[in-house]
């Protein structure tokens, strides 16, 4: 029988020694790929999270806008609804000057409903548009219901008031009703 070479028996310890460090390469390829595999899937369940975090913010922050705008602009069209009584009401406080002594107790009940109701609208933010004859037009919150050549004013200049208008907080209820002036110079 032929005794093993020296160097055989070195080509089979490098041999194995080889494929021991194969096995172990094999398997720190598998752990990093598992890693990899695990940072990958963390990333994007953070990236989820992140996602619906901010998600959630939008959705408080737009609730709370409808909340604040329900609030404000919600009885819109009750205010609306009310102008007619308040036109009614000025013409009321109008007609009593001309009743006399007589009536003081009348035009006492009408001129205290007025205020009452003019209260109301300032409680709930309803602030009245009142014009002066003179004032320029502002077409944001005046509404022009006729022109008419007046001397001694300019071109853009109320004339005359029809009708108050009204804000709620900062929203147009009713546009002031005028008259303005088409006077060329």
């Amino acid at each position: 029988m032929a005794e093993p070479k020296e160097n055989d028996f070195l080509d089979d310890i490098e041999a194995a020694e080889e494929e021991a460090y194969a096995d172990e390469m094999a398997e720190l390829d598998d752990e990093a790929v598992e890693i990899d595999s695990l940072r990958a899937e963390r990333d994007q369940y953070k990236d989820r999270f992140m996602r619906a975090l901010a998600d959630a913010e939008n959705a408080r922050k737009r609730a709370d806008k409808d909340r604040r705008e329900a609030e404000n602009y919600g009885g819109s069209k009750l205010a609306r609804d009310m102008l007619p009584v308040f036109d009614n009401m000025k013409r009321a406080v109008e007609a009593a000057q001309d009743l006399g002594e007589e009536n003081a107790a009348l035009i006492e009940g009408i001129e205290l409903t007025m205020r009452e109701l003019l209260n109301v609208f300032k409680k709930h933010g309803i602030e009245v548009i009142t014009p002066e004859v003179g004032d320029r037009f502002d077409p944001k919150v005046h509404q022009a219901m006729f022109e008419a050549p007046v001397p001694n004013t300019k071109a853009g200049d109320i004339i005359q008031v029809a009708a108050e208008g009204f804000m709620l907080h900062d929203r147009l209820l009713r546009p002031a009703q005028v008259g303005v002036s088409s006077n060329p110079g």
